[in-house]
């Protein structure tokens, strides 16, 4: 993989009418939007990590599990226009942290996985909730952001990165995340970190740590967006308040 990234960015960065056009990226703004939009879809292992940890720890069906993520879904599609809203008053910058912070509190709570099952569903059903109103606000906001700091000629390329690196980082979080929660899951009680703190039953003590060190690593990966658009995402906006 990393050989292959060598290669592939020595190519494209010489290349005038390459695949990618990297010169987008001298474009801090553009930089800081895209790179918080991979991260921030890297946190879509925390479905697939909290989802199995249910179903495997509780013993819900798929469908039982599933219906966690009502609230996620609910969350994204009434907020989205807020995240608009909140755009024109307050530029991108603003949105996108706020967007961030709750997202990145959301999968906090799917982390105590320490809790009862019963204790746990219904946390992690606010966590979800909590996800699908952060990414609604951040969505908007993070595209005008990328989008509006590019020249009108190359906007279809910079889009199109913009929307590989949501894929990108769907891929690759859902990766690490799943590899991540199956090495560690093996782990018994004995060896299991402050397994103590666990309630309930102890059998499955092993599955319920390595699905919080998964879900904590979703969570460190919106800290770091959080840093990202805090370093390169202008405080004044021009836009703000139209």
């Amino acid at each position: 993989f990393f050989v292959a990234a060598v290669v592939f960015f020595r190519v494209e960065s010489r290349n005038p009418d390459g695949f990618v056009d990297l010169r987008l990226f001298n474009n801090k703004t553009y930089t800081g939007a895209t790179l918080s939009n991979f991260l921030l879809n890297g946190a879509a292992g925390t479905l697939l990590v909290a989802l199995s940890l249910v179903q495997q720890a509780a013993g819900l069906s798929s469908l039982q599990s599933g219906l966690l993520t009502i609230g996620y879904l609910v969350a994204i599609l009434s907020t989205i226009r807020v995240g608009e809203k909140l755009l024109q008053k307050m530029g991108a910058r603003k949105p996108m942290l706020i967007g961030c912070a709750i997202t990145a509190t959301g999968i906090l709570l799917t982390t105590f996985t320490f809790l009862l099952a019963g204790q746990y569903m219904i946390v992690a059903f606010v966590g979800f909730t909590l996800f699908g109103v952060g990414l609604g606000f951040y969505a908007t906001p993070s595209t005008d952001a990328a989008l509006s700091n590019v020249p009108n000629e190359k906007a279809g390329a910079a889009s199109g990165i913009y929307k590989m690196a949501s894929s990108l980082g769907a891929a690759f979080g859902v990766a690490i995340s799943a590899a991540l929660f199956t090495s560690l899951s093996g782990l018994n009680r004995s060896f299991a970190p402050l397994s103590d703190l666990f309630l309930g039953r102890t059998d499955n003590v092993g599955i319920r740590f390595a699905a919080a060190i998964a879900l904590l690593f979703n969570v460190m990966m919106v800290i770091v967006a959080i840093i990202a658009i805090a370093m390169t995402v202008p405080r004044d906006d021009p836009r703000a308040h139209v």
